[in-house]
């Protein structure tokens, strides 16, 4: 049974992605999965194109070049509550993950992935867990990462933040200055 048969009746797919040769590829591809394939390169003409004609899923790229994937993933939500939203992004990090699911998306990744993966994430075909990462972050990087979401989560209060992970303030400040580790 192929995957266009399993698709249910509105088949319409938004990708929104400031990269155009990935977001030809992926519509491409995703034509060949059954999709009615609609696709936008900016924050302005994604939510355009939500307002006027509300698709049934969408991928959307997290970081555009006139804004935030979340403003189109906003407007879609509001023109049509039940449409399945991944998130795809090169700069990903825990933050924006949850962020990405609070905002309406049921799925994040990261790129590059492939559209056998996202049509999964849409479809919610069950799958395996995947492989182990190539290049899995390191335990600096998934500290790092902790440390930005409390501080986010603390409304970006350094004292604040350093109470809940227990390390005296200076200390915080110091690591909050210095860049991401590297993966």
């Amino acid at each position: 049974m192929s995957e266009a048969n399993v698709l249910p009746g509105d088949r319409s797919l938004l990708i929104v992605d400031d990269d155009a040769p990935l977001r030809m590829r992926l519509a491409r591809a995703m034509e060949t999965r059954g999709f009615m394939v609609s696709s936008a390169e900016s924050v302005a003409e994604g939510v355009e194109l939500a307002m006027e004609n509300p698709p049934s899923y969408a991928i959307i790229d997290l970081r555009l070049d006139d804004g935030n994937g979340f403003e189109v993933v906003k407007a879609i939500q509001e023109a049509k509550p039940d449409c399945r939203i991944v998130m795809l992004t090169g700069y990903g990090n825990i933050a924006t993950a949850v962020a990405a699911i609070k905002a309406g998306a049921i799925d994040y990744l990261p790129k590059p992935t492939n559209a056998d993966d996202i049509a999964a994430s849409l479809l919610e075909i069950q799958r395996l867990l995947p492989g182990p990462p190539k290049d899995p972050m390191s335990a600096d990087r998934v500290r790092w990462e902790h440390i930005q979401r409390v501080f986010e989560q603390c409304g970006r209060n350094v004292s604040e933040t350093a109470r809940r992970l227990k390390m005296h303030r200076r200390t915080l400040q110091r690591i909050l200055n210095k860049h991401a580790p590297r993966s």
